[in-house]
């Protein structure tokens, strides 16, 4: 048995170490973005989900969401993203870090006249490749939007309508 310090057990987990090759990872991809995905709950035992989004000039991300059970971190790799929490717009640039706990209205997109490389982070995670896939899906018009809306329970991601983020959208032109 390994021990970590003074005969005290190592942590044990119930999964293993989970590595993505950038060569080998999936996307998937809508008419504004690419997703590539990195790992999935069931890849991390319920822990998390990761996946790096990679957003088009100005293009449009999520609309107001919240999740009742996950917190989303994004860390923007390249460009910018603008970013709705609650009701305050923000930009977040290059290297810059944002954690989003539970039941917080959110949304985001490419800064206007800007791109985005995003990295999103999950926990817990919650199957989210099945939504991402979905997602695709139906913004490429190859499956009903309902299917969206059917699946916020088991997906975690709820939609809200927030008059701030509206006007954010309007405003770009």
């Amino acid at each position: 048995m390994t021990t970590t310090k003074k005969n005290e057990p190592a942590p044990t987990t119930d999964f293993l170490p989970v590595l993505t090759r950038a060569a080998d990872a999936e996307t998937t991809r809508d008419p504004s973005s690419v997703m590539t995905l990195l790992a999935d709950s069931d890849d991390t035992g319920g822990r998390l989900t990761g996946y790096r989004s990679t957003f088009a000039e100005g293009a449009v991300g999520a609309p107001a969401h919240l999740h009742t059970r996950a917190s989303e971190m994004f860390f923007v790799i390249d460009g910018a993203l603008q970013v709705l929490v609650g009701e305050e717009i923000t930009v977040l640039e290059a290297g810059d870090f944002l954690v989003v706990p539970p039941h917080t209205p959110h949304a985001f997109a490419a800064a206007p006249g800007r791109t985005a490389d995003v990295l999103f982070v999950f926990t817990p995670g919650a199957g989210r490749f099945d939504y991402l896939r979905l997602l695709g899906r139906v913004m490429r018009g190859e499956a009903d939007p309902q299917e969206i809306k059917d699946s916020s329970e088991r997906f975690d991601n709820h939609y809200v309508d927030s008059p701030v983020w509206r006007e954010a959208l309007a405003a770009r032109g």
